[in-house]
């Protein structure tokens, strides 16, 4: 027989679920933001991508036997002055392959020109969403749920099942001759409404997360209409962000295309979309 969750159980469950919803989405959208071409079939872009989000950092190199791979990366030291390791150990996440490259037989890949990895600010964006979720979730059943029930320790246990009778919405609660409804007093909390502040917030963390993976967003906090050229100053920052990680990229597209003779490519993926809320000005 399984032992039943308490409430504390219950809710580091919610808690868990709603951090891994958002970390994994933000995931997702940070490995499928660059399109790679001509890489050779022995190279898989999401793994590039995957490991750049986990790690910051990716070699290309050549395998006698394989062909050209790209995988993961251990930077041994002994830097050039560009601060570039000529020692680096590629291995794979899926198995023991694992070899020993330097800076005259692979190329490093970089997530971004600071040379970090994206999943560190995904995980801190992700923490202060689902902290928000849950306090929307709390606030909203505050309002169902808005009192605090006092009764005497004898009856306890029934409070708690005519409690869950209540937030199960059943539309009749049934006590019997022996309820003593004298020793049961309810206080009301008054908890304010504060669902949509907390949602707006909420929208903005999630636009400051797009704005950081280099996403096109754009935040609403006006009723009016904005002009294209407002809109275009709020793109700024995500333009920034942007040629930050695509930079980084191409830099070691480069370097790739002329030590192993490839012809590859990357470029950020573009969602083309109308905005109809965005004026021309001319209104």
């Amino acid at each position: 027989m399984s032992k039943k969750k308490t409430l504390f159980e219950e809710s580091l469950i919610k808690n868990n679920n709603a951090y891994r919803y958002y970390l994994d989405l933000l995931t997702e959208l940070s490995i499928s933001s660059f399109e790679w071409t001509g890489l050779p079939d022995t190279v898989d872009s999401r793994y590039i991508e995957l490991q750049l989000f986990m790690q910051g950092s990716a070699v290309y190199f050549n395998d006698e036997v394989i062909g050209n791979l790209a995988l993961s990366c251990v930077q041994h030291g002994n830097f050039n002055v560009y601060g570039e390791p000529i020692k680096r150990e590629a291995y794979s996440n899926y198995n023991n392959y694992r070899k020993m490259l330097n800076e005259n037989d692979s190329v490093i890949i970089w997530n971004n020109l600071t040379r970090s990895p994206a999943y560190y600010n995904c995980f801190h964006f992700a923490m202060r969403l689902w902290n928000l979720d849950r306090i929307i979730e709390v606030n909203a059943n505050a309002q169902k749920t808005p009192v605090l029930i006092q009764s005497s320790e004898k009856q306890r246990l029934t409070m708690l099942n005519l409690y869950k009778e209540f937030d199960g919405n059943q539309p009749f609660i049934f006590g019997d001759k022996n309820l003593d409804l004298n020793s049961i007093k309810a206080i009301s909390t008054q908890a304010p409404y504060i669902c949509d502040k907390i949602t707006d917030l909420k929208s903005n963390i999630w636009n400051e997360a797009l704005t950081y993976l280099g996403i096109a967003n754009v935040s609403y906090q006006k009723k009016e209409r904005m002009v294209s050229d407002e809109v275009s100053r709020m793109m700024g920052g995500v333009i920034a962000n942007r040629n930050s990680r695509l930079k980084a990229r191409q830099v070691a597209v480069e370097k790739i295309n002329k030590m192993f003779g490839t012809d590859i490519k990357v470029e950020f993926r573009e969602v083309s979309f109308k905005d109809e809320s965005a004026g021309d000005g001319n209104e």
